[in-house]
């Protein structure tokens, strides 16, 4: 069986998204969520993960750019930290500072340290950002304790000007900086599309991304239930939700050989 990591994205954005990833965890249909611990909703959608938390990876979703962010003084958009992040002219101190905050907010809901990280659009594998992240994580934890890295790299025969952007924003780097401090870290990113469309193309992409992405790749998606209009993309994660949980995923995975994994249980013994 090829294994694959499904990860749900924007636990906490609002209580539908964090209901249908729970619902999807319940079920085996994703192995890890990324939560936005700055979120207001995060202290009472915590409570969710309680029943899956032996299922699944929960992680952080590094943020810099939504709007509870920037609500919250440390974000801004997402051109404007591209901008300010490559000529490397971010406050280093102010980024480490605000990394901790948003582990402490998800560990005191969660009670438990994230299984990974990764970031809201990427973000954590930004100059400068990056290098905060590392430091951080390693003032705050020890090394048979590190949580895995999602590394967004998107393969070559997925390429696309999304793909191109999102690579050359510190893919490789952050995958060296692992590598160096013998940090666990997934290899390769997918399911990355314009959330245009509607379930039967969404079934078609799962497929394409699934049958040509190498190993130690996580698939990324954003599920919802019905009735979120606060989110962005809210159609798209309902028909993401729907493919998701319905028999037509699963006979996917049957027909091409894959399996879901976590990658708290497979990653560790990778270089």
């Amino acid at each position: 069986m090829k294994p694959i990591i499904v990860c749900a994205d924007d636990f906490a954005i609002t209580p539908e998204v964090s209901e249908g990833i729970a619902l999807l965890a319940a079920r085996g249909r994703v192995t890890c969520t990324s939560v936005m611990s700055l979120s207001p909703h995060w202290p009472s959608s915590a409570n969710l993960l309680a029943s899956v938390q032996e299922k699944i990876d929960i992680g952080l979703h590094v943020d810099f750019t939504s709007e509870f962010a920037t609500q919250s003084g440390q974000g801004a958009s997402l051109g404007w930290l591209m901008l300010k992040s490559v000529s490397h002219a971010l406050d280093k101190v102010q980024i480490e500072r605000c990394l901790h905050q948003q582990l402490d907010l998800f560990e005191k809901h969660l009670g438990a340290q994230p299984d990974h990280l990764d970031g809201h659009q990427h973000v954590h594998q930004f100059p400068v950002i990056r290098d905060a992240l590392i430091k951080v994580l390693k003032q705050r934890y020890k090394a048979d304790e590190m949580p895995w890295l999602r590394i967004s790299r998107v393969p070559r025969t997925q390429m696309n000007l999304k793909g191109a952007v999102i690579n050359g924003m510190g893919a490789n780097a952050l995958c060296k900086l692992a590598i160096q401090h013998h940090i666990s870290h997934s290899n390769y990113l997918t399911g990355i599309y314009d959330f245009s469309g509607n379930a039967e193309a969404y079934t078609s992409l799962l497929a394409d991304c699934i049958e040509r992405s190498p190993e130690r790749t996580v698939l990324m998606c954003h599920p919802g239930l019905p009735g979120d209009s606060h989110s962005p993309y809210a159609a798209a994660r309902i028909w993401e939700q729907q493919v998701l949980q319905g028999e037509p995923f699963e006979a996917l995975l049957n027909r091409l050989q894959v399996g879901l994994v976590r990658g708290s249980q497979t990653l560790q013994a990778s270089p």
